[in-house]
């Protein structure tokens, strides 16, 4: 088996969080821990009118669901002194707990904000691609767990081959710099990485 990877078609995800709620609860995570994240990015303003009618300047937004990419450069996996970050051989990245010492080196190389340290454990955790349910045949919980059906999971070079090559929109980093295992439809309003206009509109922590 090659890479895996997931595809997220953003023009058809209304940001509704169900796929960060099935991740919490398949995992059994804590409030304040979210492998998965689902953000609202978008900008522009509104200008008044002569008759009172407020106009739109610019105004876009569109929503992104993301998790760790399992990226084909991992950067955490080389800078965990401890060797805790291991990079599987179909791609996916996981943390092998009992080894970890909670440096956090891998957080800082992150450029996803993909691990994540649990205080009450005193380790760092982040998502695992649902390693035992694809070990079953099944799908992650996120994917499964999609109203809009805006995620998949399967080989990386047959999302490539169905949905495209993009693996970068605002506000995630340029995908040459870690090879992140996704493929994205972009929103009509999206805005390539390192071309962005918009702010973040939406945080975990304003719900």
């Amino acid at each position: 088996m090659g890479q895996l990877g997931f595809y997220f078609n953003s023009a058809a995800c209304t940001g509704c969080k169900a796929c960060q709620v099935a991740c919490q609860d398949k995992n059994d995570l804590p409030q304040d821990i979210l492998w998965r994240h689902v953000y609202t990015y978008g900008a522009g303003s509104w200008l008044p009118q002569a008759n009172g009618v407020m106009a739109p300047n610019g105004v876009f937004a569109y929503a992104l669901s993301t998790a760790c990419m399992h990226c084909q450069d991992a950067q955490c996996t080389q800078v965990c002194p401890a060797g805790a970050m291991v990079k599987h051989d179909n791609g996916l990245v996981t943390i092998n707990q009992d080894a970890c010492i909670g440096c956090r080196y891998c957080e800082w190389a992150c450029p996803y904000g993909a691990p994540q340290f649990r205080e009450d454990l005193g380790v760092m955790s982040k998502c695992t691609g649902c390693s035992d349910l694809v070990a079953s045949g099944l799908k992650p919980a996120c994917v499964d767990a999609c109203v809009m059906r805006a995620l998949d999971f399967g080989d990386l070079e047959e999302l490539k081959a169905k949905y495209g090559a993009i693996n970068a929109v605002e506000p995630l980093p340029v995908g040459g710099y870690t090879q992140p295992s996704i493929v994205i439809t972009p929103h009509p309003a999206a805005q390539l990485a390192g071309q962005g206009t918009g702010t973040i509109l939406m945080l975990e922590e304003e719900l």
